[in-house]
């Protein structure tokens, strides 16, 4: 990458990815505002952060499999970016239960989390979510070296909780969270493959 194009990701690419990132939940607030979130609009909060939680995860995600595949290296500078704002979701999502469904009655949140399987799966993901987004930083990086990588590879288990936290949520229509873990199913999938593949390519150098 030219120094050209290195200065245009970080002066235009970067500030226009934040301000799309920026849109589900300005549109949110917008329907918020309009009253228009419907007839049960914690419900609807609910749901929306939930699926931008998962969409953002999912981005995330491609982001290795699509450099790979395209050579586009310059992909990787919005990993964080998609990362943390997967991060920022999940939290207003926790919010909005935390908030609007329980009114912070900590009590019945416990109950909750430890009789209904998918709240604990949900709870589980962003409680893995914080040391990730705790140590996104460089400084971080450097200081936890190898070890680093080892722990942001939890995305692929918290990532599969949101799915199942979907998925056991749904009492009828299960077509779209069948469509986030297909999606899922392939970039985990597509990582065996390379990683199976990387290895046998290692050893053949080295014979």
């Amino acid at each position: 990458m030219t120094p050209l194009q290195t200065r245009w990701l970080s002066v235009i690419g970067k500030p226009l990815i934040f301000i799309a990132c920026l849109l589900p939940i300005a549109w949110l607030c917008w329907l918020a505002w309009q009253d228009q979130l419907g007839a049960n609009p914690v419900e609807t909060l609910s749901h929306r952060t939930g699926d931008w939680s998962l969409r953002f995860l999912l981005l995330t995600l491609t982001v290795t499999p699509l450099r790979r595949l395209t050579g586009w290296n310059w992909l990787l500078k919005f990993r964080r970016m998609l990362g943390l704002f997967a991060f920022f979701h999940v939290c207003l999502h926790f919010s909005v239960y935390l908030i609007f469904d329980q009114f912070f009655d900590l009590a019945s949140i416990i109950e909750d989390v430890a009789k209904r399987p998918y709240i604990t799966l949900g709870f589980t993901g962003w409680l893995l979510l914080l040391p990730l987004a705790a140590t996104s930083t460089s400084r971080m990086m450097k200081r936890l070296g190898r070890h680093w990588q080892q722990l942001h590879r939890l995305v692929y288990l918290i990532a599969a909780l949101g799915v199942l936290h979907y998925l056991w949520l749904v009492k009828t229509d299960i077509r779209e969270p069948l469509l986030y873990a297909g999606l899922l199913s392939v970039l985990l999938g597509y990582r065996l493959w390379w990683w199976r593949a990387h290895s046998t390519t290692v050893k053949r150098s080295t014979r």
